[in-house]
């Protein structure tokens, strides 16, 4: 029986001199890559969207198509990092709803600044029966899984804030009963991210035969709440459509590839997603470009 063991190595830290452009980060990695003896054995590279990583990608790729032919054209050298879009689509939607994550952060700060601010909370908390006993999660802005973390934590103490606040005059922060309602309504929306981020990245094996189903997955709660009676939720829902459609509007060849090499899923997976994510006419014309690119992959082996 055949195993794949997925393979980690870093290969070198390279000090690049600011400013950083495209030019310098590809000199960096041609050059590792030489040194190590791996330059005719690059497949694919990922990176995240930096304006000068778009420049190093187009230079990398000029290198290597005058050395050798790359694969389907090239179309699999360059993949967007899908954790770095998943992060992009889910703060452009907490942009748009930042006042009331607001509220939120600045109670769970108000409430741990002190240990007697805490000890009051706790009480409270025993008093309600409520079993856990401390706020303790805050959020790091720039990491939206940690701000899910947060709001969830908060959601569990959501009747405690009202009577904090009457022990606590200056406590300023307290969220309407509406407010808290739009929490649980965002939290709907930041589960569905949490659960494909852990199955595609915490892993310590290749999942990348996962990432069709579930970035498919993203798109169907987001359209399902574009059309939410909120209208926050809209406009949260609005801008991470409109990430989504910029990164992934069109077809990802590698997302396919991987799947179609799952035994379980072959080109199955391909024909049943791709009507709920495109048009009629987009999907039969994916769907046969995916298949010419297989044929195409296959032959070049």
């Amino acid at each position: 029986m055949l195993i794949w063991r997925l393979q980690k190595r870093v290969l070198n830290f390279v000090h690049v001199p600011p400013p950083h452009c495209g030019v310098d980060i590809v000199d960096a990695i041609y050059k590792c890559l030489k040194e190590c003896g791996l330059k005719n054995k690059v497949f694919t590279v990922s990176m995240d969207n930096a304006s000068y990583n778009h420049s190093c990608l187009r230079f990398l790729r000029e290198i290597f198509s005058r050395n050798r032919r790359l694969l389907c054209k090239g179309k699999l050298f360059h993949v967007r990092c899908c954790a770095h879009i998943l992060n992009l689509l889910v703060q452009d939607g907490l942009g748009e709803i930042g006042h009331i994550i607001e509220n939120v952060r600045e109670s769970v700060k108000y409430i741990n600044q002190y240990e007697a601010r805490k000890q009051t909370f706790s009480k409270i908390v025993q008093q309600l029966q409520l079993g856990t006993k401390k706020l303790v999660i805050i959020d790091f802005p720039t990491r939206w899984n940690s701000t899910f973390q947060m709001l969830l934590c908060a959601l569990k103490f959501k009747d405690v804030f009202p009577r904090f606040q009457g022990r606590k005059p200056n406590y300023d922060y307290l969220s309407t009963p509406e407010e808290w309602k739009n929490v649980e309504k965002v939290c709907e929306v930041l589960e569905v991210f949490n659960v494909v981020t852990n199955i595609i990245f915490d892993s310590d094996y290749p999942t990348s035969n996962f990432y069709l189903s579930e970035i498919y997955r993203v798109k169907e709660i987001l359209n399902l709440k574009a059309m939410d009676e909120s209208d926050f939720i809209r406009r949260m829902v609005g801008k991470m459509k409109g990430k989504f459609d910029k990164y992934w509007g069109e077809c990802n060849l590698l997302m396919v590839v991987a799947s179609v090499m799952d035994p379980r899923c072959k080109l199955r997976l391909a024909e049943m997603f791709f009507p709920k994510i495109y048009s009629e006419a987009e999907t039969r014309n994916n769907i046969e470009q995916v298949r010419g690119d297989l044929y195409q992959l296959y032959m070049s082996m």
